[in-house]
């Protein structure tokens, strides 16, 4: 269904973090590049405000954010069409010490069209939460564990009816797979301790025609995980000096993680896959350490990969060999992570500036747009309509 999904440019569904497996692309058409508030189709304000965002099914958006004068983490369902409320649950949630650029709600939900499934964070433990499309509780399942001092973060993703989270903590780490009918916990990994990656992981099928996942941090690297089992296929360690926070990601074969740190020293490597029926090793392709993003995850398309830097620095590099083609400051700091549609690239800064250049091997600004918000999230597309999450907003654009 999904795949299916992702071949129509009137694709409705955007199910995880960056869209159909984590890539950030979309086939939506007649998204504008130039456009004010007032352009917008509706903008709605949210019932909690936060930096994780939203997901799609069908003719319905779904958002998180959390309410901290009513203590309560907020679930919301809005008409795609206009942007009223289908249904909003809550539950209660206290706040707690954590990174000052980071929120109670950063975490993006996941759905597979029966079911709605989040992580809601606290000191000690990730708990993850299943509703159905009527936002009525399915299960829930806490994880002890030992949360980052920045805070919660990590999005869980759905595949072939699992539920799989990667609990990638400080000094306390696992991989686990949930049934995602019943919650009941399929099997769950301990990992080697290191500080905690953010990353979300995303489907590969290595050169043995092995299909598997793809996990970035610090601890491991780059790894290649049986998701039926847990089992390591293979795994190209020691690649990561720092924490792991862009997602996986695929490129032109190779395997793009990045690690960093707000002191900077960031880098980003690319690895050559294993093959999991004949053991062979992965191996490093190349390695890039100017101007790489810690935070914001890469686009690749058309055989480029394109790098959004928190500092406003993009490059476009040749996803296989590396070679730098561009390298150019663009407005603002960023957080949340790019979307290719139509041939550009579209990213929103701290300070809600939608900023698109050409997604090309040569430099072109195109616009420059203000939300008038705050904003650390990525951008959702479907039904030929960009959703731009602020901090307490969130805003329809296109389907003209």
């Amino acid at each position: 269904m999904l795949l299916f999904a992702g071949l129509s440019g009137q694709a409705k569904e955007w199910p995880r973090f960056r869209g159909l497996n984590g890539n950030g692309i979309s086939l939506a058409k007649g998204i504008p590049s130039k456009f004010t508030v007032a352009d917008a189709n509706w903008r709605v304000a949210l019932k909690g405000e936060g930096h994780s965002s939203p997901v799609l099914w069908g003719e319905r958006v779904f958002v998180t954010g959390s309410d901290r004068a009513a203590g309560a983490f907020v679930i919301q369902c809005l008409n795609a069409g206009d942007g009223s409320e289908a249904w909003a649950v809550s539950r209660p949630q206290k706040s707690y010490r954590m990174h000052r650029y980071n929120h109670l709600s950063s975490s993006t939900p996941a759905i597979d069209g029966q079911r709605l499934v989040l992580v809601v964070s606290k000191p000690g433990a990730h708990t993850l939460v299943a509703l159905d499309l009527e936002g009525k509780p399915l299960w829930e399942r806490t994880f002890e564990t030992i949360i980052s001092n920045h805070g919660g973060g990590v999005s869980p993703i759905l595949l072939d009816g699992k539920v799989i989270l990667a609990g990638d903590g400080d000094n306390q780490s696992f991989l686990a797979a949930l049934d995602a009918k019943s919650g009941k916990v399929l099997w769950k990994i301990d990992r080697v301790n290191a500080k905690a990656a953010f990353s979300t992981p995303c489907e590969f099928t290595d050169p043995s025609g092995t299909r598997g996942l793809v996990f970035n941090s610090m601890g491991h690297g780059i790894t290649f995980v049986d998701p039926s089992t847990g089992k390591t296929h293979w795994e190209q360690g020691g690649v990561f000096d720092k924490r792991s926070v862009s997602s996986s990601l695929v490129a032109e074969g190779l395997l793009i993680g990045t690690c960093g740190s707000g002191a900077g020293g960031n880098y980003l490597v690319a690895v050559k896959p294993g093959r999991a029926e004949d053991d062979a090793k992965p191996s490093l392709a190349y390695k890039l350490r100017r101007s790489i993003p810690y935070v914001p995850t890469g686009v690749a398309k058309d055989g480029l990969l394109f790098l959004w830097g928190d500092a406003g620095i993009v490059t476009c590099v040749q996803a296989k060999s590396g070679k730098v083609h561009w390298q150019e400051r663009v407005e603002g700091r960023f957080f949340g992570s790019p979307v290719w549609v139509e041939g550009r690239l579209f990213c929103i800064s701290t300070t809600g500036k939608v900023v698109v250049v050409a997604a090309s091997d040569t430099f072109t600004p195109i616009a420059v747009n203000d939300l008038g918000e705050a904003s650390n999230a990525t951008p959702a597309l479907g039904g030929n309509r960009m959703y731009l999450r602020t901090f307490g907003h969130l805003v329809s654009l296109g389907g003209g």
